[in-house]
């Protein structure tokens, strides 16, 4: 049986405002409309998508990164790479720091300090979802803590882009700032591309570099508590964002080959956003805990201004 086969059932038809949408936030082109208008399908019709639908919208965003490296000169990924390696150093180290110092004296449960402490430094869900494990969180935990970067990811989509521009920040500035102050690589992505190119260029790679870093962490945590669940995880889309800008440096393709494929990639994106966006349910506002709430609102809002001054004096 095909797997769209839910499309063509008796009940289909509760499925066409969805997919409606989809198609006018396709047209439109614009990233933070997709990932409110899905929000806004979400918690107002509550669709029950079929499991391999909800994994659709991570698949495309990795596959818009890695058209995206297409597109860049391996020459400018490496540089860009090492200039900011440091600051992306001492954020991830800062950020851990603070935030399990913060969820100590908020009194936070200890689980979700250190999701959100992690989430918060290197990469959003990801991280949250590769630590629990390790720190054998409870699983009411793990989706408390995926619900608060879920709605502070959206948030940031809506409002960076604004501020980058009411302060004339460069496009470079903005794609640093965003690669730091944001959780996701999704939302980072995608308030980068609404910026222009050359800002999702630099949030991209920034970003990656500081998604690395949750290797070690995890290793060093899986040291530190004793615990066997730690392994070495490179993601995959990782390693083909850097293969496809090795073939595109390479290979020199033509102008309107560059163009398509960034095309491509911003196609990809969008859908991405908007199944994302799905992900926003009224049961993960329903399960958002005060005192986790006030923790990662706190750390963030700690962590927008310092990240935003080193961004503009670079």
């Amino acid at each position: 049986m095909s797997r769209l086969s839910f499309l063509s059932g008796p009940g289909a038809w509760k499925y066409a405002p969805a997919l409606i949408a989809l198609a006018v936030a396709l047209w439109v082109g614009h990233p933070a409309l997709a990932l409110v208008v899905g929000a806004a399908v979400s918690l107002a019709l509550q669709p029950e998508w079929p499991a391999y639908i909800n994994r659709a919208g991570q698949l495309c965003l990795k596959a818009a990164i890695v058209c995206l490296g297409f597109t860049l000169n391996v020459q400018v990924l490496w540089q860009t790479s090492r200039d900011y390696s440091w600051l992306v150093l001492v954020f991830v180290a800062c950020t851990l720091i603070a935030g399990l110092v913060i969820g100590r004296l908020m009194r936070v449960d200890e689980d979700q300090s250190r999701l959100l402490s992690t989430g918060t430094a290197i990469c959003g869900g990801t991280a949250i979802v590769t630590l629990a494990p390790i720190i054998r969180a409870r699983p009411a935990s793990v989706a408390i803590c995926i619900g608060i970067v879920f709605i502070l990811n959206a948030i940031a989509i809506l409002v960076l882009p604004g501020i980058g521009h009411h302060m004339q920040m460069t496009q470079d500035q903005f794609g640093v700032w965003v690669a730091l102050a944001i959780h996701d690589t999704s939302s980072v992505v995608g308030a980068a591309a609404i910026f222009g190119d050359r800002a999702l260029e630099v949030a991209t790679t920034v970003k990656l570099v500081r998604t690395l870093l949750l290797i070690p962490v995890a290793l060093l945590a899986g040291v530190l508590l004793q615990q066997s669940e730690a392994r070495l995880r490179i993601p995959g889309f990782l390693l083909l964002f850097v293969a496809a800008s090795l073939a595109g440096s390479l290979l020199q393709p033509p102008v309107e080959i560059v163009a398509q494929t960034k095309a491509v990639s911003h196609f990809l994106l969008i859908v991405a956003l908007y199944c994302i966006g799905m992900e926003i349910r009224r049961t993960t506002i329903a399960s958002l805990n005060g005192r986790a709430i006030w923790l990662s609102v706190t750390l963030w809002l700690i962590l927008l201004p310092v990240t935003l001054f080193a961004a503009l004096t670079l």
